[in-house]
């Protein structure tokens, strides 16, 4: 039975008991209100359809945000990454909100004010990643939240752009002349290393001599970005370049990320690519294997991907010029 009782503040407050249900106390300005509210939680505990939403109600999405990054995403690969996006996040006002006022038109405005400078891709990033605390809080954390999803009313940007960029030979070439001009002296062999083993920029700096087996022509990447070890064999010219680092825990000595960038920014730029990116060598590996006579199911244990779709799509990159020498080849059946 709903009690109601005015304070002493000159609000009245609401008082429900019921066995099963949590103990509820709110207040109102008016009477009448506080009234109604009463009789609709009765009528929902009645029903079997009551939500205790005190939880939603007394939490930010701010909170939501802080708890996700302190606890969840230091287990992440790019938790440095992330947790920089997430503290951005913060500084707006959508997070301010408590979960029970929170809805569509709040996310719309976020996505509004963050579309100046970001690729729809970026943008895209953002919302699925306060989706994904959203969650969180009602699976893992045990928050009730209302029963309608403000994000399944949110319309994603529609993403074009996806990267067709492979190198020519000749760009190449200027690529490697610019990089060794550099001060850092294992730029030219990284660019080399990547273009003949489609390895990533983390797989390459992270290749422990302990991993490597130059005698069998075989290296380990241990954790790779899908979670799981990669052995590739490696190419007589790609022993070659290993073989010149004798020393050392790990081949190519990188301090950090931002030091190579640097350098391999100043090169691009140099050759007069700035379009290009060292994960670009990527591709340009790729595109090499498939036109050398290797099936897509062979590249992909070079490359770890898990799917040939993604692998066709995003990284074969070959185009007609590619092909002109083989189609000479075919043979014409009269």
């Amino acid at each position: 039975m709903a009690y109601i009782r005015k304070l002493k503040s000159g609000k009245w407050q609401c008082l429900i008991r019921r066995i099963g249900y949590p103990h509820i106390a709110k207040s109102f300005l008016e009477k009448s209100t506080c009234s109604k509210y009463a009789k609709m939680i009765e009528s929902q505990m009645d029903q079997k359809i009551f939500q205790d939403l005190s939880g939603a109600e007394g939490t930010t999405l701010r909170e939501l945000v802080i708890k996700y990054r302190d606890e969840i995403v230091p287990e992440y690969k790019s938790a440095k990454t992330l947790t920089y996006k997430l503290n951005y996040m913060l500084k707006f006002k959508i997070c301010y909100y408590n979960l029970l006022q929170f809805n569509s038109a709040h996310i719309h405005k976020f996505k509004k004010e963050i579309t100046t400078g970001r690729a729809p891709k970026t943008v895209n990033m953002y919302i699925q990643t306060l989706q994904t605390i959203w969650n969180i809080a009602r699976s893992q954390w045990g928050i009730t939240l209302p029963a309608q999803n403000p994000f399944a009313l949110v319309t994603y940007n529609k993403v074009m752009n996806e990267r067709d960029v492979t190198l020519s030979d000749e760009e190449f070439k200027r690529l490697l002349e610019h990089a060794a001009k550099t001060k850092l002296n294992v730029l030219p062999d990284m660019i080399k290393f990547a273009s003949i083993t489609a390895a990533r920029y983390s797989e390459i700096t992270g290749l422990l001599r302990c991993n490597a087996d130059l005698n069998k022509r075989t290296a380990t990447f241990l954790n790779t970005k899908n979670g799981e070890d990669r052995t590739i064999p490696l190419h007589d010219d790609a022993v070659a370049i290993l073989r010149k680092y004798p020393f050392g825990e790990k081949f190519f000595n990188v301090r950090t990320r931002e030091i190579f960038r640097n350098y391999f920014d100043k090169a691009r730029c140099g050759a007069g690519l700035s379009h290009f990116r060292f994960h670009d060598l990527r591709s340009r590996a790729i595109k090499s294997m498939l036109l050398s006579g290797m099936s897509e199911i062979e590249v992909a244990a070079v490359s770890g991907h898990k799917t040939l779709a993604v692998l066709h799509r995003r990284y074969s990159r070959i185009k007609a010029r590619d092909l002109i020498e083989k189609i000479n080849n075919v043979v014409n059946l009269k």
